[in-house]
């Protein structure tokens, strides 16, 4: 099952429960102009749930966008992935803190966890915290995070072939967000492509 969040336009429940092998695909969405302070929690309390949080932050101006995510296996044999992708500009702020909790005997838990930024400006702020706490020995977990500028390499290749100096810019920061958008339905993804 799919659910998407537009932050600032949908109501977000704070906290799930995953049962009996369940599938969840959560996706929240932070578009231009909205700033907002998302906390979230989801037990993982039965095998087999297989889990993906995917989240997409616009940020260009002075927002200020916080995530605190929470994934906790309480039992093993399920798998979580999360991967948060943000493009920050103006004076804007992000923030991402997530948290990967496995509890003691929940053996063969699967659990990654992402977050990348994409900085505009020098005055953007991004700040990231993926923490890991594990109490089980045969598991498979990772974090990672990334924080950058757009890559001047690529942008001078993409001028080198005649592409516009405001379009490669575009097709950079579209190629970053990939990974997120392509799991949205057509509309959702130009709406997204047409605010970069």
């Amino acid at each position: 099952m799919d659910r998407v969040y537009r932050i600032g336009i949908d109501e977000v429940p704070k906290r799930l429960n995953l049962n009996d092998c369940e599938q969840l695909r959560l996706i929240f969405i932070v578009m231009p102009g909205v700033s907002a302070d998302i906390p979230f929690e989801i037990n993982i309390e039965k095998e087999g749930v297989e889990l993906e949080i995917l989240g997409l932050y616009l940020s260009p101006h002075s927002e200020r966008v916080k995530f605190n995510i929470t994934v906790r296996h309480m039992v093993g044999g399920s798998h979580s992935r999360q991967l948060f992708k943000g493009i920050v500009g103006g004076s804007a702020r992000a923030e991402f803190d997530g948290l990967v909790y496995v509890a003691k005997g929940a053996q063969k838990t699967e659990a990654f966890q992402e977050n990348h930024s994409l900085l505009l400006d020098n005055g953007a702020t991004v700040e990231t915290h993926p923490q890991l706490e594990i109490y089980a020995d045969d598991v498979k977990c990772s974090h990672g995070a990334t924080s950058g500028y757009l890559n001047p390499d690529e942008l001078f290749y993409m001028r080198s072939r005649g592409i516009p100096e405001a379009e490669a810019r575009k097709l950079q920061m579209i190629s970053f967000v990939s990974p997120v958008i392509s799991h949205l339905n057509e509309t959702m993804q130009n709406q997204i492509i047409s605010r970069l």
